[in-house]
């Protein structure tokens, strides 16, 4: 059997090494990165025998029957889509038009004045990941102080994804363990010693991973404050309709921001609340003070997405544009991201219910109080150790589950293990 030309030269190359460990890499200084926490769950979770075993850690919608959902309103959209013969060419840097329009007017409201007069520059993004890539990026070009506030805890991706930005990233406490909920006070006297100018990262409804969001009049005296210290917000809405079911109450800390007076920052995603996680599909924007401001913004952005990744993907934007531009099918959309947040809501108060009934004396009020996809449990690792070693139940070590992985039929025994972990 005659030698290929690449064995023929490992051949060579061995004969004149002597060894190949001899030879230096480009690479011999790259460490071994830390494994992701929430694959790691699922990997234990896939190699579990037990029939019982629930994954908790996943953050993606389940059904009751624990699949994967796709709405029928993004299968009705894909079959509008497909009859329209539309062509594949690259969308423009700024993302398709249409969506774009859509997307800002369903985060702000029709009758915004800021969408009215067009105070506006929005790029579509890469899901929300991607929102938060280019605004930090411009942020770092632009904005006064490098300095980005994040509450303790925040979503694992938002440190990294900032650092790589070149922003320097500070934090705020936000969630307070002992109660399992909304540590106020410690938040309001954090940001209060923010530098002017700081941008303060918010997560406008379902806090990921607390589930925990302040009051509508904490709201009120968070806009004050920012606005009384001049500091920039910055908000991250990856859960509008899917918190509460209604997309005007899940964006009440946007709109109060802006009716405040503020410019903002705004990353959407379209991930969750339409299910599209493997579409990739969310959008970017700064609010302006007026349209020429906007023209200046926009022109940047394009500079720092085309710098990135050139051009967004089209089919994910198809879809959103064809929902929210067409009555009818947005109405549907409604109604089923509606179910979507009630199906949380009513496992959250199952859990909370057969918790009670196990005879569980812990106070477990925070599991109903919070809101959205997760669930800060207030579980300690010996209890998250025991649910997964003893019950096959798997979550993430701080104690945070994804109540998208309850359902009606696993509930009780969940209920079950997480009382007899507990006592």
């Amino acid at each position: 059997m005659s030698m290929s030309k690449c064995q023929q030269l490992s051949s060579a190359l061995f004969k004149q090494q002597g060894s190949f460990r001899m030879m230096s890499s480009w690479w011999s200084n790259v460490q071994q990165g830390p494994p992701d926490a929430i694959l790691g769950v699922t990997e234990a979770f896939k190699r579990d025998k037990n029939p019982q075993k629930i994954n908790l850690g996943v953050g993606a919608y389940r059904d009751d029957n624990g699949n994967p959902y796709v709405l029928p309103s993004v299968i009705q959209a894909e079959h509008n889509i497909m009859k329209k013969n539309l062509n594949k060419e690259y969308a423009p840097i700024n993302g398709i038009a249409e969506f774009c329009t859509e997307s800002i007017k369903l985060a702000l409201s029709d009758n915004s004045p800021i969408v009215k007069n067009k105070c506006y520059a929005s790029v579509q993004s890469i899901s929300g990941t991607g929102a938060l890539r280019v605004g930090g990026e411009f942020l770092q070009r632009y904005a006064p102080l490098k300095t980005i506030w994040v509450p303790i805890p925040t979503w694992g991706n938002h440190g990294q994804i900032f650092k790589f930005s070149g922003l320097e990233v500070k934090t705020y406490r936000y969630y307070d363990p002992k109660t399992c909920g909304l540590d106020f006070s410690g938040m309001i006297e954090d940001l209060s010693s923010a530098p002017t100018g700081s941008v303060i990262l918010l997560h406008a409804c379902a806090h990921n991973p607390t589930g925990v969001d302040p009051k509508p009049e904490q709201w009120k005296e968070l806009s004050d404050l920012l606005k009384k210290k001049k500091l920039f917000p910055f908000f991250d809405m990856a859960y509008q309709g899917f918190a509460s079911g209604n997309v005007d109450h899940d964006a009440l800390a946007v709109h109060t921001f802006l009716l405040d007076g503020h410019q903002i920052a705004l990353a959407q995603s379209f991930a969750k609340n339409m299910g599209l996680y493997g579409e990739r599909v969310g959008m970017f924007t700064l609010t302006s003070l007026d349209t020429e401001e906007a023209e200046r913004i926009m022109s940047q952005l394009k500079i720092v997405v085309r710098g990135m990744y050139s051009n967004p993907p089209i089919h994910g934007a198809r879809l959103v544009s064809e929902i929210l531009s067409n009555s009818q099918l947005k109405n549907q959309w409604m109604v089923e991201v509606k179910g979507m947040a009630n199906r949380i809501i009513s496992v959250r108060n199952k859990l909370k219910e057969l918790l009670a009934k196990e005879g569980s004396t812990r106070n477990w009020n925070h599991i109903t109080d919070q809101i959205g996809m997760f669930c800060y449990t207030g579980l300690e690792k010996d209890h998250v150790k025991k649910l997964i070693e003893e019950h096959s139940i798997y979550l993430t070590n701080d104690g945070r589950i994804s109540m998208a992985g309850v359902t009606s039929k696993n509930v009780g025994y969940l209920a079950s293990a997480m009382h007899k972990v507990t006592s």
